[in-house]
């Protein structure tokens, strides 16, 4: 209680002042990253039309692509390598896909099989950029409802480098600093060879671990360098380091609805936004810690608590704590085993992913996310009770109401048609280790994750296979920018109208009541959903 209440007391000090600085960045005249407009050739008061925003998010997700697969098909060629060779063709283009995304999926153990080289200018690069991207996007969404007959939604690449170098980059160094100081290692040693308690020998990687680890969090990235992630001893050594972990992803994402609120003018709409994230979040975690600290089956019951799978230095209730917080938001990061979960835990898991990431969500996305459900909440609130279809003087009319609809379906077709064919084919079936119900969570998993850009997984899954390195690539790309390409159009087409004056048939959205009703229109459209395929794995397989 004392680690999640001073959480939650750390995160309500700081989204306040974090949250009028993401204002300022992305609001703000040019300043100090006004060399860097000048060497890219930027202008950052030019400013883009939706479809040209969206271009220019594509072309650099591409590039980025393309970076990281040449660097991993090349790493035997490049300095600082520790002898590795290169990267196979479908896991290069496996991961390269899920660091752009900002998934960071990992089908490969990291210190076996990546060089510092690697890790520093593909994988620690774009959990800067991808994040920023995603931020970048939200951004745009807040202008189309801040601005008023507009023909642009901001200028991209003034935004990536806004959100990149004045927001992430100084936080994650302070980061790095204090992760540092808690001993993550932070250097470019090759393998040591070390005696075990044991009497053997083991092999272990330094690198320069806490660099990456800090904005990977902050960026709710979630690659590890290590194939054990933030479980590794050298990447989350302690008690509190594992404090400040949880701190880092929830930091930005909790901080954009204060940003949101300040960028429109209304600061209790981004209050109300950011009370419905809480809300969801504190619940899910509520949940997942008193599924896990009842040991709920039949080896935990055995054993006396759900201790398989975590570290001891952190036991039970921490353990859940960041399996709560890395699957809200879109980071993928772990400090235990999710597929050793009880089941119901291990449930919990899964639906913080399919609810969207919108408690608190991802940088950037999590926001966006949130706001096409209280778009879909206010048109649900007109055919209900007969108010106008308007949030924040902007009317929603077919237009807008088809573009949230097609963002809000994305996801489960990519979940539960990738499942389906997972489970339909014998390379599919084939990497599944666990049969019944807990292989199906393990497949559902796999793919939920995906499709949301989070990156954790059941382990029971080999999904280093060439067919699902192949499957999940495509379902994190897809996963990933068609929903932000209907985010850009529901901003260009916000952007373009003339606010409407509100009237006695204008829904409030800033009161607890239209907070209560987006947080059970955003349950009831998922659990209508995802139900049945959660009925299928782990429902069947903890209740049995």
């Amino acid at each position: 209680m004392l680690f999640i209440g001073s959480l939650v007391l750390a995160l309500a000090l700081a989204q306040r002042p974090m949250g009028d600085y993401i204002s300022r960045v992305y609001s703000g005249a040019p300043g100090r990253e006004r060399v860097l407009y000048r060497l890219l050739g930027v202008r950052p008061g030019s400013d883009q039309p939706w479809p040209v925003y969206a271009r220019a998010l594509l072309a650099f997700a591409l590039i980025s692509v393309l970076t990281v697969y040449g660097l991993q098909r090349l790493q035997n060629h490049l300095p600082l390598s520790l002898g590795f060779d290169a990267v196979p063709a479908p896991l290069a283009w496996n991961t390269a896909i899920s660091f752009a995304t900002n998934t960071d999926w990992q089908a490969y153990a990291g210190e076996n099989t990546l060089g510092h080289m690697v890790q520093m200018s593909a994988l620690a690069v774009q959990n800067f950029v991808s994040a920023a991207t995603g931020m970048a996007v939200a951004v745009a969404l807040i202008r189309g409802f801040a601005r008023r007959g507009s023909p642009g939604v901001g200028n991209f690449w003034a935004d990536l480098i806004r959100g990149t170098v004045l927001i992430l980059l100084p936080v994650a160094f302070v980061a790095a600093l204090v992760l540092v100081a808690g001993g993550v290692v932070q250097n470019f040693a090759g393998p040591h060879e070390v005696a075990t308690i044991a009497g053997g020998t083991q092999h272990l990687t330094g690198g320069p671990i806490a660099s990456q680890e800090a904005v990977k969090l902050l960026g709710t990235n979630g690659g590890g360098f290590y194939n054990t992630n933030s479980a590794h001893p050298y990447e989350n050594p302690r008690t509190w380091t594992n404090w400040i972990e949880i701190f880092l992803l929830l930091l930005i994402p909790f901080s954009f609805p204060r940003a949101f609120g300040r960028m429109v003018g209304q600061p209790r709409q981004g209050y109300a936004i950011l009370a419905v994230m809480a809300t969801l979040a504190l619940l899910s975690v509520i949940l997942l810690n008193a599924f896990e600290l009842s040991g709920d089956a039949t080896v935990p019951k055995a054993a006396g608590a759900a201790m398989e799978g975590k570290e001891t230095r952190f036991g039970v209730g921490d353990s859940a704590t960041f399996a709560a917080a890395t699957t809200l938001t879109s980071t993928g990061a772990v400090n235990s085993a999710h597929d050793s979960y009880t089941p119901l835990g291990g449930m919990m898991t899964m639906l913080n992913m399919m609810l969207g990431e919108i408690a608190p969500g991802g940088t950037g996305s999590g926001l966006y996310g949130m706001l096409i459900l209280a778009v879909i909440t206010v048109f649900i609130a007109g055919l209900m009770v007969g108010r106008t279809p308007e949030y924040l003087g902007k009317r929603i009319s077919a237009r807008e109401i088809k573009l949230a609809s097609l963002y809000i379906l994305v996801t489960p077709i990519l979940i539960l048609v990738g499942t389906g064919v997972a489970l339909a084919n014998q390379a599919g079936r084939a990497g599944v280790l666990n049969p019944g119900p807990h292989g199906f969570s393990e497949i559902l998993y796999a793919f939920t994750s995906a499709a949301n850009n989070n990156g954790s997984a059941f382990a029971g899954l080999s999904a280093g296979t060439d067919w699902y390195n192949v499957a999940l690539g495509l379902c994190m790309a897809f996963g990933r920018f068609l929903p932000i390409i209907f985010v850009l159009a529901l901003a260009g087409s916000l952007a373009g109208q003339q606010p409407v004056p509100a009237s006695a048939g204008t829904l409030p959205t800033h009161r607890p009541q239209f907070a209560g009703l987006l947080a059970g229109v955003t349950v009831v459209v998922v659990a209508l959903t995802f139900l049945p395929a959660l009925a299928l794995g782990p429902l069947a397989e903890g209740l049995r």
